[in-house]
């Protein structure tokens, strides 16, 4: 960094954006999707972080259990002392150019750690030192948490929902992505809902699940107070994550708006969905040969998973129609795939549907097909 000519201290990189005192307006950082450096250590940042942010830690794994050991035995000082032992020279100047790269790169982000503490703190001064003036988040990582949290039971107290239900393929989660007052859990939680429902990637923690589900029913109440939410009919379980109490207490008493759609629609739906794009995805992701055999395994995986449910004829039955379209994919005829769909939807997830909305058919305010439903959505206000 050069000094100006007239011998003044040179100011910070992007001063005049950066300059701004630390904050506690937890709403209005997460609200808006301000980027976020997480200092943490990254088995810290795994369990879970907040939307928008990206883990550049002050320590490793390794660096920070040495430094709590050390905090245990000798207290705050001889830690403090270690960590700037244990991080210094090459590595230190490599996580401040980090740091800089990102503030200079985001110049209305912020920077946290766990408890606000001392790691925000060092690396705060750190990268003042290196020329560029950062904002901390006060709290950290855990006050967000705990504002995250009290939203979500208050913003699930406070608003009104409509969930939206039908059989399997009739495109529920298609018809909540084009409306604005939807929240999309399958969305937030990579994961279709169904035992075929895996994406490529995995899913989130249950924790970054909470976080972004919680910011999304704040955004949707802040930007369309006066329209119902709209949710699909879930279970407990999206995937391996749960949805919270808080919001399935609401969900199970909310409104039903039922789309009523043909089987052969479904299985077209079915077959665009979990065969066309999911080898889309695998094959994205692994290449054309072994995507097509992750995909492959993936499919008689789930499948085999519905064993005790479907019994043993129809999980035989099933098994070898499935096989049989794979290899008929491999050779070019993917629509093979349609047959083992039909007879799933029609002998499984149909009978099941049709016990479980008989369970609420109290709460139906309204039935018709998808073009029905999506205008009924469109105009459901909170008054």
């Amino acid at each position: 960094m050069h000094r100006p000519p007239n011998g003044a201290r040179p100011r910070p990189v992007g001063a005049g954006a950066l300059n701004r005192a630390d904050s506690a307006d937890y709403a209005g950082i997460l609200i808006e999707g301000l980027p976020l450096i997480d200092t943490r250590s990254p088995s810290e940042f795994a369990q879970g972080a907040m939307p928008n942010a990206v883990n550049l830690p002050l320590m490793s794994d390794d660096e920070r259990a040495a430094v709590g050991t050390c905090y245990k035995r000798k207290g705050q000082d001889a830690a403090i002392a270690l960590g700037h032992e244990l991080v210094q020279g090459d590595l230190k100047q490599s996580r401040v150019m980090a740091w800089r790269d990102f503030a200079v790169q985001h110049p209305h982000g912020y920077l946290y750690c766990f408890r606000g503490g001392l790691r925000s703190q060092i690396a705060q001064q750190w990268l003042h030192d290196a020329g560029v003036a950062y904002p901390r988040i006060q709290g950290g990582y855990k006050a967000m948490r705990q504002f995250l949290l009290q939203a979500m039971q208050s913003q699930c107290q406070q608003q009104r929902f409509l969930v939206v239900s039908g059989q399997t393929g009739c495109a529920k989660t298609r018809l909540l992505q084009g409306m604005p007052h939807a929240v999309d859990l399958e969305g937030l939680a990579r994961h279709r809902g169904s035992a075929f429902g895996k994406r490529v990637g995995g899913q989130p923690t249950q924790i970054e699940f909470e976080n972004t589900l919680a910011l999304a029913l704040m955004r949707k109440a802040r930007a369309l107070p006066e329209m119902l939410t709209l949710l699909e009919d879930e279970s407990r379980l999206i995937g391996r994550l749960a949805v919270p109490e808080v919001l399935r207490e609401q969900t199970l008493q909310a409104p039903l708006a039922v789309i009523e759609s043909d089987l052969e629609v479904r299985v077209e739906h079915t077959y665009a969905n979990y065969i066309l794009h999911n080898l889309s995805e695998w094959q994205a992701h692994a290449g054309v040969e072994l995507g097509f055999q992750y995909f492959s395994e993936e499919l008689l995986a789930n499948l085999a998973s519905l064993q005790k449910r479907l019994g043993g004829y129809r999980s035989t039955l099933l098994q070898n129609v499935m096989s049989d379209a794979l290899i008929a994919h491999s050779s070019g005829k993917p629509e093979v795939h349609r047959q083992w769909i039909r007879i799933l939807l029609k002998e499984y997830y149909d009978p099941m549907y049709a016990y479980q909305l008989g369970l609420k058919s109290e709460r139906v305010v309204f039935k018709g097909d998808y073009d029905a439903v999506k205008a009924y959505c469109a105009e459901c206000r909170t008054v």
